[in-house]
């Protein structure tokens, strides 16, 4: 009888305790919990989050994500093994989703793989608007307005460092981006320097020439007028000769 009891106590002090459990608690199986509300970090990474987080909606397998979203075919190419977990929220444009992956290398082979698909299945009525942004694959669903849907995925933001788990795949890329950048830099400066020297050059030269030119013709004009004649009779071609007197000329 004893026994009875006890597993009967057992039973209503577990059963107090599952019942006292807050739902933030029931969500704390989140990757990554706020510290000051125990708020899953990646439900405030919903645009306006506070005024959606009563109908968001956190998503640990595809068994969640289809009872909340209904079956989509698109929803075979997210893989939720490793820890990846998604949050869900509706707006007025569409249900917005947000699958996060714990690496890069996962969040750009499903990139890879949405990518195709959607490309395969771009005559969809409604359309599926998509956008990787860091490790975050972002979705809106049963949305028709374009601008309106890349302006909401747009307020997304990544907001985490991402690590690469061994050699980083577009090291090379961003090396050789870096070189062409700076090559490109260099080869413009270089060609700016030169033009505005030859320009600089060109200017000093003009200015140099007119100076002199004007110093010279000063000294031209201050100069006693002279003939290497030798005193004796020549034609006054150069017009460097003084004028003779007509007194002076010898008449018939």
């Amino acid at each position: 009888m004893k026994r009875v009891i006890f597993v009967l106590s057992f039973l209503l002090f577990s059963w107090s305790v599952f019942s006292q459990t807050s739902p933030q608690q029931q969500i704390g199986q989140s990757q990554e919990i706020s510290e000051a509300d125990g708020i899953p970090v990646i439900i405030k990474h919903l645009p306006e989050w506070e005024k959606v987080q009563s109908d968001a909606r956190l998503i640990k397998s595809q068994d969640d994500l289809r009872a909340v979203l209904g079956a989509r075919p698109v929803f075979d190419l997210i893989d939720f093994e490793g820890g990846t977990e998604a949050v869900t929220a509706p707006y007025e444009v569409g249900k917005l989703l947000i699958v996060e992956y714990n690496t890069p290398q996962a969040s750009i082979d499903t990139d890879d793989k949405v990518k195709q698909y959607l490309a395969e299945n771009q005559q969809r009525n409604p359309p599926i608007f998509y956008r990787r942004i860091g490790n975050y694959n972002v979705f809106l669903f049963d949305g028709a307005d374009e601008e309106a849907a890349n302006e909401l995925i747009g307020q997304v933001k990544y907001e985490k460092i991402v690590q690469w788990l061994g050699e980083d795949p577009f090291l090379y890329e961003r090396v050789q981006r870096s070189y062409v950048t700076t090559l490109t830099e260099i080869f413009f400066a270089t060609i700016l320097a030169i033009i505005s020297g030859i320009g600089l050059s060109i200017l000093a030269g003009i200015g140099v020439g007119i100076l002199f030119f004007y110093v010279r013709k000063k000294q031209r004009d201050e100069s006693e007028s002279f003939s290497d004649a030798g005193g004796m009779l020549r034609l006054n071609l150069d017009e460097a000769s003084p004028e003779v007197s007509s007194d002076r000329l010898l008449k018939e």
